[in-house]
């Protein structure tokens, strides 16, 4: 097997992750070739990542894989690739809806997709879960605009709106939105709730894992008794999930959730699963709000919910709020999911292994 030494990459910062895009014709069929790849530019397994463009942390350790579509109404398919900071692990187990933000304007610098001065409508398939997802993306004069007045938790100053709308998410990963068919669920003691609307997600009261939710980020990540906890439930909710032995794979992720303390729907801690997430992803936001519309899911017995068919619902984490609109039917189900972020072109050119 021959090795590559470099190629063609746009490394660009998608909502609140960070990390490289590349068009699969510049990376390598064969798919141990291309994760050795990866994991060398990334620099892993290594906590520093100090060998390599990887920022230290699974947020900013992220790959796109972008190609023209040849499915009918879509524009380009695009897997989600987790590299793995201190393992030498690349997966594709899980979406992210974060890096799938730059998708559309990657698509469009690529050239992709057919521009127009204004907003282009980019539909993106997403290989890890076979759902869709259309972006609307700014253009001025055939160029992507990244500047303008949006502002996201998680994303210092104003950029460009991206508003993102999900379509198919229910079961994306695990065959069905609640894959125990059951709303509740007990796992060594603990009431949860095991849903997929877009990210397969454990949902608990944080009060029943022994902490707050109003804990920081890095106080969490040191409280060992609480990470072995989360552990052992996630292991045993994978298998319910239908994800087999989640050991070595990043989902579920696993979210306490607690009253909201800022005026929004609910707060969360997310770990995602061994370390805790900064903010929360975008698809884990989603699975999150459709479980606070669950009337028997720890979520909801906390949640402050909207009132009519479109709810926005604003879900609280450690440096901010994501605001998620859920479309329901009569019926209560989610229809559809929407949520606005932003990106932004960091860099483009050849990237070494």
């Amino acid at each position: 097997m021959s090795k590559m030494l470099s190629t063609r990459c746009m490394w660009m910062r998608g909502g609140t992750s960070k990390g490289g895009y590349f068009l699969a014709e510049d990376l390598p069929s064969d798919i141990a070739e291309r994760d050795a790849f990866l994991l060398a530019i990334m620099g892993s397994p290594d906590q520093r990542q100090i060998n390599g463009m990887g920022g230290a942390d699974p947020l900013t350790s992220k790959v796109a894989v972008v190609q023209k579509s040849g499915r009918d109404g879509v524009d380009v398919d695009y897997l989600f690739l987790q590299v793995m900071v201190d393992k030498a692990i690349v997966t594709d187990a899980q979406n992210c809806g974060n890096i799938l933000a730059g998708v559309g304007p990657f698509a469009i610098e690529r050239g992709l997709v057919k521009v127009k001065n204004g907003h282009v409508n980019v539909t993106i398939y997403m290989q890890n879960t076979g759902q869709t997802a259309i972006e609307k993306v700014s253009v001025n004069n055939g160029k992507v605009q990244y500047q303008g007045q949006a502002q996201i938790d998680g994303v210092p100053g104003l950029a460009s709106p991206i508003p993102v709308t999900f379509k198919d998410t229910a079961g994306s990963s695990c065959g069905a939105l609640l894959p125990t068919g059951n709303e509740v669920d007990t796992i060594d003691g603990v009431q949860v709730t095991l849903i997929d609307n877009g990210m397969p997600v454990v949902v608990m009261r944080a009060q029943d894992m022994g902490i707050t939710g109003n804990e920081n980020r890095e106080t969490l990540e040191h409280n060992n008794e609480l990470r072995t906890k989360l552990e052992s439930i996630r292991l045993q909710a994978g298998r319910l999930m239908n994800l087999g032995d989640v050991t070595d794979k990043t989902v579920p992720k696993m979210t306490m959730v607690s009253k909201a303390r800022n005026g929004g729907s609910i707060s969360t801690r997310t770990f995602i699963p061994h370390r805790c997430h900064s903010s929360i992803g975008v698809l884990g936001a989603v699975s999150v709000a459709t479980a606070c519309l669950l009337p028997n899911s720890p979520a909801y017995q906390l949640a402050t919910i909207p009132k009519g068919n479109s709810k926005t619902m604003s879900i609280e984490h450690p440096i901010g709020a994501m605001g998620v609109v859920l479309d329901v039917d009569p019926q209560g189900q989610v229809e559809n999911a929407a949520i606005i972020r932003t990106a932004r072109k960091l860099f483009d050119g050849e990237i070494f292994a």
